[in-house]
């Protein structure tokens, strides 16, 4: 129809944030801009409203005018904070007089009343809406970024308070961060059923293998210990474990190895069941599990 490039890549960009989600909710569409202090003042009351009327299908969707020009003059904008409600991809009101809570409240509550919005629908799977912010701190958190990445994560965790995937990167965050005693206690405070989810399985092994750390002298200990005592599978075992609180896998791998090699069902296959452990924490596509996993396998089957 005669548009540029930008300009059909920003209608796209609203029918994807505003259009579609139209469709069966109620979209409040905020027109703002940076250096606009009424568009500031404004914000906070729009996103604790939109917050609270979210599950009668109420969401709310932002549109800088500096970088969204021609959508703007699509609305014909002419001053700003300008705020419409957006339904079946066509605005039913004009929100802008709504400057305080109550006023903002009495207005949706007038429009829901007319609309057939099914209530239900705008917070269908939280989760799903959460899951881009959960992947962005688990990036972080495989970058040395942990302190961001706890922020994220307790984000998440400040509107599902029980997301498996969330606690579990909280407390792997913690960890990082030397508060393990917090991780720990967030973790016990857990129900059965939640410390059975996978993901809290992982963070459950992160403490473990913390919690087998010991200071530079002593791990020189334990290895001189083993030296000494190189049938002492209880002994290696715990080598295994301050080596890889230590960040040595390599060295973990190898005790456990030499363990499962010389008795692979000693202490109910804890040896073996600790490298399995190791490798569902670092990840099986992990090319360090691969090659480990053909010594495991060398050792168990040839």
């Amino acid at each position: 129809m005669g548009l540029t490039t930008d300009e059909q890549k920003a209608v796209e960009q609203f029918r994807t944030d505003v259009v579609a989600p139209s469709m069966e909710r109620l979209v409040i569409l905020d027109f703002w801009a940076e250096w606009c202090g009424p568009c500031k003042q404004l914000t906070p009351i729009l996103e604790k409203v939109a917050a609270e009327y979210a599950d009668r299908g109420v969401v709310l969707a932002k549109v800088n005018v500096d970088e969204n020009k021609f959508i703007a003059s699509q609305f014909q904008v002419r001053s700003i904070p300008t705020v419409y409600a957006i339904f079946q991809g066509q605005p039913v009101a004009d929100l802008s007089p709504a400057r305080t809570e109550p006023q903002l409240r009495q207005m949706l509550d007038q429009l829901l009343e007319k609309l057939p919005i099914t209530a239900g629908d705008a917070v269908a799977d939280p989760a799903a809406a959460l899951a881009p912010l959960v992947d962005e701190a688990e990036a972080l958190l495989a970058q040395d970024g942990a302190e961001q990445a706890y922020a994220l994560f307790a984000e998440v965790l400040s509107v599902l308070p029980e997301h498996p995937p969330a606690l579990s990167g909280l407390i792997r965050a913690l960890t990082i961060l030397g508060r393990q005693d917090e991780a720990q206690a967030i973790f016990d405070s857990l129900s059965d059923e939640l410390r059975a989810e996978p993901a809290l399985e992982k963070a459950g092994s992160v403490l473990s293998i913390a919690a087998a750390a010991v200071p530079p002298e002593e791990l020189a200990g334990l290895k001189s210990a083993v030296a000494a005592s190189p049938d002492d599978h209880a002994l290696r075992l715990e080598l295994a474990n301050a080596l890889m609180a230590a960040g040595d896998r390599d060295g973990a791998a190898k005790a456990l190895l030499h363990i499962i090699a010389a008795d692979r069902e000693w202490n109910d296959g804890a040896a073996k069941a600790r490298l399995l452990e190791i490798f569902s924490l670092i990840g099986l596509e992990d090319p360090w599990v691969a090659a480990t996993r053909r010594k495991l396998s060398a050792i168990l089957f040839g």
